[in-house]
């Protein structure tokens, strides 16, 4: 049986006439009543009563003709669906993220796709960056959006954002009061950092920029993400160097001040696997440089 045959059926079925289903069907009536026939025999029932002056459907054929309707119903929808999904417009999309991602970079994109692509089913696992990696290789994740370095033969890896990073001290700290802040201001002064296990370059960078200002900076508390870093702030533990970002973390007993001269950015990065064969993937990271060029 063939798609044609059920085609050819629901014409005769609702034309109740051979002659005019034959010309809605752009064909000639003999060989569409030889294949009305054929298919009678392989379904094993007749379908259609014909006589020389009227023909109508036999019980059998009425609910043939209902299963033939929602059966074409479905194909052309299960079409239109493959169709969307080679496009990238439906879909399932797992994306694995670092929680500093939530703050600024994620959000805006989350909503652009989701505005354009309402059909794809978006799974967000919070991943650290050091994970990323072997969960990206053993397609646990579709993409990743983390923390540089991230080098692998396998994995395609772009820069999308970076935020300037930024001072964050308790606001009756002296240096709150200085009208500015040097590096070299922050020479003696306990320091909480980001641990280098989450965020490796800005752990990295920011003790190559003091130990090029002359000093070696007093880490006192590493912690793996903002809230607690804020938090040890918040507790006087210390002082510390975060992303712009980290200002929306709204915080009563916290100030955040600019280092003059202070070259350090923070970055995430977008990697998948570039054997990829999610079509959906390209359009989350389309959308993803181009709110980056925007701003």
């Amino acid at each position: 049986m063939e798609l044609r045959h059920l085609q050819y059926f629901i014409a005769v079925a609702e034309e109740l006439h051979f002659g005019k289903a034959a010309r809605r069907l752009n064909m000639t009536q003999p060989p569409l009543s030889q294949q009305i026939k054929q298919l009678e025999e392989e379904v094993g029932v007749t379908l259609l009563k014909r006589t020389k002056r009227f023909v109508e459907l036999t019980a059998a054929g009425e609910i043939f003709l209902n299963h033939c309707r929602s059966a074409l119903m479905q194909i052309g929808q299960g079409i239109e669906l493959a169709q969307r999904t080679a496009r990238g417009e439906h879909g399932h999309l797992v994306i694995g993220f670092v929680g500093s991602a939530t703050y600024e970079f994620l959000p805006p994109i989350i909503r652009e796709y989701r505005k354009k692509f309402p059909s794809v089913k978006i799974e967000l696992k919070e991943i650290a960056s050091y994970r990323q990696q072997e969960e990206l290789l053993k397609g646990n994740i579709d993409i990743g959006i983390l923390h540089p370095p991230l080098e692998h033969p396998e994995l395609q890896i772009e820069t999308t954002q970076s935020s300037p990073c930024i001072l964050a001290l308790p606001k009756q700290h002296p240096l709150a009061l200085k009208e500015s802040i040097d590096i070299t201001d922050l020479e003696n002064e306990p320091i909480i950092t980001l641990s280098k296990e989450a965020w490796p370059t800005l752990y990295t960078d920011f003790i190559q920029l003091c130990e090029d200002a002359g000093f070696v900076p007093n880490i006192v508390q590493e912690a793996t993400e903002y809230q607690m870093v804020i938090g040890l702030v918040t507790a006087g533990i210390g002082i510390t160097i975060v992303p712009s970002s980290a200002r929306r973390l709204f915080n009563l007993d916290v100030t955040y001040r600019s280092v003059d001269h202070f070259q350090l950015k923070a970055e995430w990065i977008i990697a998948y696997r570039k054997d990829s064969q999610n079509p959906v993937l390209r359009q989350f990271v389309d959308i993803s440089k181009s709110l980056n060029e925007r701003k």
